[in-house]
């Protein structure tokens, strides 16, 4: 799998941006990449050292939307990457490869 395709997209929640202080990031990640592939990406496009990743699944979930409607959030992958001491990762800022 190319680097490129791994990373969907940061994911910026209260809970998520609180972990930020603990230098701990959280991305939805492709459903078969797995942690090196994750690792290496992500290193490739913040310019960051990671000192670890995690991996969580994200089951499909279904709601009412409206009266008749069923919405389905995908089923998917969270990765929580922990950083380096005295590193950080300005989402504004996304280093060119």
């Amino acid at each position: 799998m190319e680097l490129t395709q791994v990373l969907k997209t940061p994911v910026v929640t209260e809970k998520s941006t609180k972990a930020q202080a603990g230098r701990k990031y959280t991305f939805l990640v492709h459903l078969e990449a797995n942690k090196k592939e994750i690792k290496d990406s992500i290193e490739k496009a913040y310019g960051v050292k990671i000192q670890q990743v995690n991996i969580i699944p994200v089951k499909a979930k279904g709601r009412l939307a409206g009266r008749h409607t069923i919405t389905k959030r995908h089923t998917g992958r969270k990765a929580i990457v922990t950083l380096a001491p005295k590193q950080s990762i300005d989402f504004n800022k996304i280093k060119a490869s």
